[in-house]
C-alpha cells in the first residue's frame, strides 16, 4: 500500500526519488522520507504529511548525491509520525531501508536483536530488517539481505543502501510488488511505473524470492539460490499525460470521464459485432475446453467482487455454466476443495492485491484453471495465472475506482459472450448482443452529460447523515458500487442492498432524513422495483431513481428520476454505474474531502 522509489546513476538523485513520490501519492499514504547517499554520508529526512513537506524539510541541507531511496508510508505499525517513517536505520546509522508489507515474526526479531544490544528508535516492525543487515556478516550488501532474510517471515518489498557501498541499492520481493527501471548508465527501482514513468518505459517486474542488485554500471537480479534470473522486460505503453491531471481538478473525475475511451479500448479488436463473435487474445481456452467447464468461480475484492456479480447473471444466461462470486480475502483460507474442470476467474485492478493472489494460490492448489482479469502488465497475477485478459484502462491514479470497474465489466461481459458462443447461444442473439455492447462507449458517453444535474443534486444531499442503495438482477451490484463510492470518498454511511431484502431489516432505517438511491432501468424487474419503491415512500423516504430513457413509470413513485441511456439488461450496470459515481464524487468535493486519496485507504492494497 505504501510507494517505494529509487536511484543510482549519473544525475543529482534527490528531485528524481522526490519526483517518483509526488507520483506514488495516489497509493495513499501518511508519512515521507528519504535516505540520500550525500559528500558527508547519509542523509536522512522523514516526516509525517506530505511529500511537498519532505522537501520543504530538506532546504537549506546539502543535498548533492547521486544515489537515494525514497517512501511514503500508509501506517499499519505505529503511529503515523517522524519516529515510524521511512527509512529505517541501523544502530549505526550506516544502513538505511524501506519496505512495503508486513514482518510477522517481527516482534521475535526484536526481541532477539535487543538482547544482541540493538537499540530500537520505532514501533514498526520494518525497522527490524535494518537492525537485522547490521547484524548480519556479509562483505556485501547483497550477502547481508540474503543472511538477514533467512529469519524473516512475512512479505516485503525493500530496498536498502550501506555508506561502505554508496552507489549500490539491494532490493528484495515477497509478495509485494517492486520493478526495475533500466536507462542509460542510471537504473531506478519503484513499487509502481508511475513512480519512474518520466525517466524510462523500459521496466522488469522481480518476482517473489528475487533479489536485485543496482549500480550505476547495471543491474543483476538472481533468486535464493544465487542462480542468475533473466526477468523479461516490458515496455510502458501509456504515456506521462496519463498520469497528470490535464485540466481536471482531480484524478477521480479525470478518469469518470476518460471511461468512453477506456471501455472503447477495452473491447477494441475484440469484439467483432456483426460475427456476433468475442475474441481474446489471452484467453487460453478453446471451445472444447470451455464446453468442459462444470462451474466458475469469480475471485475478487471490493470494487472487483461487484464486476464478478454483473459477470455471474451474464455468464449463467448466456452460457448456462454455474457461477458462484467469493471475497477473495475469504476463500483464501478456504480447505478441503476440489475444483477441478473448473476456471477461477480472479480479477484485479493492479494485479498486486494480497487478497486475491491467496485466493488464486488457494484455487490453483485445489486443481482449478486461473484466468486472470487484470489492468497491469506484468503484475504478479498477470504472471501467475495460467492466461489473462488486460483491461487496457490505462493508469487508474484515483484510490477510488471508476474507470477500472466499467473495464472489468466490459471484459467480463465479453468473456460471457465468448462462453455462450462456445455452449450453443444462438447466432442472431450472439450478434444483436455483440451490437448493443459495441455501442456502450457511446453510452457512457451521453451518460456523462448528467454531470449538471448530478451536480445539482449534490447540492441538495451532501448533508445527509445515511443513504440506501437498492437494486434488483443486475442492478443489485450497482447499488452496492454506488453505496461503495460515496461512502469511501466521502465518509457518509451508505448501504447497497437486494430491493427485495429491504423489507427484512434494512427498511426500520428508513425516513424522511434518509436519501433512497433506487437503480431501476428498464429491465422485466422493473415492476417489482416499483413496488419496492413504493414501499419506500410510505415510509418517507426520499426516492432518487436511475431509470431507463423513453420509460416514464418512475414519474408517479420517485421524488427525482435521472435517465441514462436504455440497453440491454445484462449491459445496463455499464451506464447506470455513471450518475453514481459523479453524485458521489460532487457530494465529497462539497464536503471539502479529498476525492483521490480518501483517508485510510489505499491504491494497491498489499498486506492482507
Amino acid at each position: 500500500m505504501c510507494g517505494i522509489i529509487g536511484y543510482t546513476g549519473h544525475r543529482q538523485a534527490l528531485d528524481i526519488v522526490i519526483g517518483g513520490l509526488r507520483r506514488l501519492d495516489y497509493r495513499g499514504y501518511d508519512s515521507a522520507g528519504i535516505a540520500l547517499h550525500g559528500e558527508g554520508g547519509l542523509l536522512v529526512s522523514k516526516a509525517p504529511g506530505s511529500v511537498s513537506g519532505l522537501r520543504r524539510q530538506l532546504n537549506g541541507q546539502p543535498t548533492l548525491g547521486l544515489c537515494a531511496i525514497g517512501h511514503t508510508r500508509w501506517a499499519t505499525h505505529g503511529a503515523p509520525n517522524e519516529a515510524n517513517a521511512h527509512p529505517h536505520l541501523s544502530c549505526s546509522g550506516d544502513i538505511a531501508l524501506v519496505h512495503n508489507g508486513v514482518i510477522e515474526n517481527a516482534e521475535d526479531l526484536r526481541t532477539l536483536l535487543k538482547r544482541r544490544g540493538h537499540h530500537f528508535r520505532s514501533e514498526t516492525d520494518t525497522e527490524v530488517l535494518a537492525h537485522l543487515l547490521e547484524d548480519a556478516e556479509g562483505s556485501t550488501l547483497e550477502d547481508r539481505v540474503f543472511e538477514a532474510l533467512e529469519v524473516v517471515e512475512g512479505t516485503y518489498g525493500m530496498a536498502a543502501v550501506w555508506t561502505a557501498e554508496p552507489e549500490k541499492i539491494v532490493l528484495a520481493r515477497n509478495g509485494s510488488p517492486l520493478l526495475v527501471g533500466i536507462g542509460e548508465g542510471e537504473f531506478f527501482l519503484a513499487s509502481d511505473a508511475a513512480a519512474v514513468l518520466e525517466h524510462t518505459r523500459s521496466i522488469v517486474h522481480l518476482e517473489d524470492g528475487d533479489v536485485s542488485v543496482l549500480t550505476p554500471d547495471g543491474y543483476r537480479i538472481v533468486d535464493r539460490s544465487w542462480q542468475t534470473q533473466n526477468r523479461a522486460v516490458d515496455r510502458i505503453q501509456w504515456s506521462l499525460s496519463d498520469v497528470e491531471l490535464n485540466g481536471f481538478d482531480s484524478f477521480m473525475h479525470k478518469e469518470i470521464h476518460e471511461q468512453p475511451e477506456s471501455t472503447r479500448r477495452a473491447i477494441s479488436g475484440r469484439l467483432q459485432p456483426d460475427a456476433g463473435l468475442v475474441r481474446l487474445g489471452g484467453l487460453g481456452l478453446g471451445v472444447e475446453e470451455i464446453r468442459n467447464i462444470d462451474r466458475i468461480l469469480i475471485l475478487g475484492c471490493g470494487t472487483s467482487w461487484h464486476a464478478g456479480l454483473i459477470a455471474r447473471q451474464a455468464i449463467q444466461e448466456l452460457s448456462g455454466i454455474p457461477v458462484s462470486v467469493e471475497y477473495a480475502s475469504e476463500f483464501q483460507y478456504a480447505s478441503g476443495l476440489d475444483l477441478g474442470r473448473t476456471i477461477s476467474i480472479a480479477v484485479s485492478q493492479s494485479g498486486e492485491t494480497a487478497d486475491t493472489l491467496g485466493a488464486v494460490r488457494t484455487a490453483r492448489a485445489a486443481g482449478s484453471y486461473v484466468l486472470g482479469v487484470v489492468n497491469v502488465v506484468g503484475s504478479t497475477l498477470a504472471r501467475e495465472s495460467d492466461s489473462g485478459v488486460y483491461l487496457r484502462a490505462g493508469p487508474e491514479i484515483g484510490v477510488a475506482s471508476t474507470k477500472a470497474f466499467t473495464s472489468q465489466v466490459i471484459t467480463l461481459l465479453m468473456l460471457a459472450l465468448r462462453f455462450g458462443w462456445a455452449r450453443g447461444l444462438p447466432g442472431p442473439e450472439g450478434s444483436r448482443l455483440a451490437r448493443e455492447l459495441d455501442e456502450i462507449p457511446e453510452l457512457i458517453h451521453r451518460a456523462l452529460r448528467l454531470e449538471p444535474e448530478m451536480e445539482v443534486l449534490a447540492k441538495e444531499l451532501y448533508e445527509a447523515r445515511s443513504f440506501l442503495y437498492l437494486g434488483r438482477g443486475a442492478s443489485f451490484p450497482v447499488a452496492l458500487e454506488g453505496a461503495l463510492k460515496l461512502k469511501e470518498i466521502s465518509y457518509i454511511h451508505a448501504e447497497g442492498y437486494p430491493a427485495a431484502e429491504m423489507k427484512h431489516g434494512p427498511i426500520a432505517l428508513v425516513d424522511e432524513e434518509m436519501p433512497v438511491v433506487c437503480v431501476a432501468p428498464s429491465d422485466p424487474l422493473l415492476p417489482k422495483m416499483v413496488a419496492n419503491i413504493q414501499e419506500v415512500r410510505a415510509r418517507g423516504g426520499q426516492v432518487l431513481a436511475v431509470g431507463s430513457e423513453g420509460d416514464d413509470i418512475l414519474d408517479a413513485v420517485a421524488d427525482r428520476v435521472i435517465r441514462v441511456p436504455a440497453t440491454s439488461k445484462l449491459f445496463s450496470p455499464l451506464v447506470t454505474v455513471i450518475p453514481l459515481q459523479l453524485l458521489a464524487y460532487h457530494i465529497a468535493r462539497l464536503r471539502g474531502c479529498n476525492v483521490d486519496r480518501p483517508r485510510n485507504l489505499a491504491k494497491s492494497v498489499t498486506v492482507e
